[in-house]
């Protein structure tokens, strides 16, 4: 699971662009292309997918279109993409945990392989997670959280996550077992109700991705370490894991663009270049910051290197954990 730090994601300007085309042609596509996204309109991936849509043109095609094919787990839009003809006109935008987790969570519906059926052209964004506390919790500090687990001894300390074989369910998972202490996983419905029953008092703990818990540091959950490389610009006074000790619990994830496999490469290298420069942005990154994220944009090669490293990582946790798809 590979990290960008976040000033290295901040700095992101034209020294990126080495060994990207900067001299494209004035449309790499003839005509308007389709961009696929698994989850319902209005949600952070389909957020990040409008923001970079609008950028395609005019250098990749005339103009772009989301298309919100929700269901399965982001699976639908992905099999749409897979069997669509290879000419640069149909383009997926998945979360990494579709590409790299789902396989291990979902071995009989997921048959897809991200490195095969599509052509990695480039990730958009990096986020990561946190855990949080209510602020009526004695917890006032990762240490302090650490210390009051410890004392659980003899009982599983309950977390709560957006839904069973999720990232965040698997991040509670490593923080305690990282820590020592037997963990009990309570999944809910999405992130919103398990932030609320975290605010309310019914869990202790809440694992999820920043974008779910920042807006509510201080207002409900105090927020006690992020999963990021760096500390975050908004809660400077909270650590990363890494600096609490725990280097492995290192972990981004990724928001990426890809075209069905035998697309031209000429046409994943052009796509690639519009998405770099529409990276390199002030408003690009202005609008993903408020959604705490982070502009990355790694190469197909590099892409596809991170995939693999990063399956490989979810494999191991996802065994670790002992986590079975019937549960």
């Amino acid at each position: 699971m590979s990290t960008m730090t976040r000033r290295a994601a901040l700095a992101f300007g034209a020294g990126a662009l080495a060994g990207v085309p900067t001299r494209l042609h004035a449309q790499a596509v003839p005509r308007n292309v389709r961009m696929l996204v698994g989850f319902a309109a209005g949600g952070p991936t389909d957020l990040v997918a409008r923001l970079y849509a609008e950028r395609l043109r005019p250098t990749y095609a005339p103009g772009a279109i989301v298309e919100n094919r929700a269901g399965a787990s982001g699976r639908l839009a992905l099999d749409a993409v897979r069997t669509s003809e290879p000419d640069g006109t149909t383009l997926l935008m998945s979360p990494a945990s579709v590409m790299t987790l789902q396989p291990h969570i979902f071995p009989r519906e997921a048959r897809h392989d991200a490195l095969t059926d599509f052509v990695p052209v480039c990730t958009l964004c990096d986020f990561a997670y946190g855990i949080a506390v209510p602020t009526s919790h004695p917890a006032r500090s990762f240490a302090e959280l650490i210390a009051w687990m410890r004392t659980q001894r003899g009982q599983e300390v309950t977390f709560g996550s957006p839904g069973a074989g999720s990232g965040p369910h698997f991040v509670g998972d490593m923080v305690g077992r990282a820590v020592g202490v037997r963990m009990n996983h309570v999944p809910y419905r999405g992130a919103a109700p398990a932030v609320q029953d975290a605010i309310a008092g019914n869990i202790p703990l809440v694992a999820t991705v920043l974008s779910d818990i920042v807006p509510h540091h201080g207002q409900g959950l105090r927020v006690l370490a992020v999963s990021s490389p760096d500390r975050l610009q908004r809660l400077p006074d909270v650590p990363t894991f890494a600096e609490s000790g725990y280097p492995h619990l290192t972990i981004s994830e990724w928001m990426g663009l890809f075209l069905p496999a035998r697309t031209p490469a000429a046409l994943a290298a052009a796509l690639y270049a519009t998405v770099a420069t529409a990276a390199s942005t002030p408003e690009v990154r202005q609008a993903l910051d408020r959604l705490e994220f982070q502009p990355t944009v790694n190469g197909p090669a590099e892409f596809a290197a991170r995939i693999r490293r990063e399956r490989d990582g979810w494999a191991r946790a996802v065994q670790e954990s002992g986590f079975r798809p019937e549960t």
